[in-house]
Order: structure tokens, then sequence, then C-alpha cells
């Protein structure tokens, strides 16, 4: 079950319990001694990769606008 601490002692150190959670402890807080919840470190994922996504722009996304559009932007 890990540790199991009251609710007045979880309140008051609630930074240091989540440290030892961070590290891999199970906390388990009791209220008048009975079990109600558990502190447990959430599964980290995989750490995401910069430049994983490929994509291209087409000639079309870099050709200079025909006059009719340049029009409009100039009113």
């Amino acid at each position: 079950m890990g540790d199991v601490v009251n609710v007045h002692y979880a309140k008051t150190h609630l930074s240091k319990l989540l440290e030892r959670v961070r590290k891999g402890a199970v906390i388990t807080l009791a209220k008048a001694g009975k079990p109600v919840a558990k502190l447990v470190p959430i599964e980290s994922s995989a750490r995401r990769r910069p430049g994983g996504f490929k994509f291209g722009i087409s000639e079309e996304f870099v050709a200079p606008l025909p006059d009719s559009e340049l029009d409009a932007w100039e009113r």
C-alpha cells in the first residue's frame, strides 16, 4: 500500500509528498485512519522530438498574387 499519511499531514506537507511521488513513491491518504485516496506517479509518455512532422509547401503558396488580389489588399 506504500506510505499512509493523514489528510492534515498531507495538507501541511503536500510539496514534500509530491516530490516523493515524482520519484516513484505511492502515498495513501487517510481520513480518521481509513484510506480514501492515493497519490501515484503519472506514467510519462515518450518525449516529443521537434522536427518529426514532414510537410511540403507547394510552389503556388510562394507564387506572386494576381493583380486582382493585390488590388483588393490595397483598398
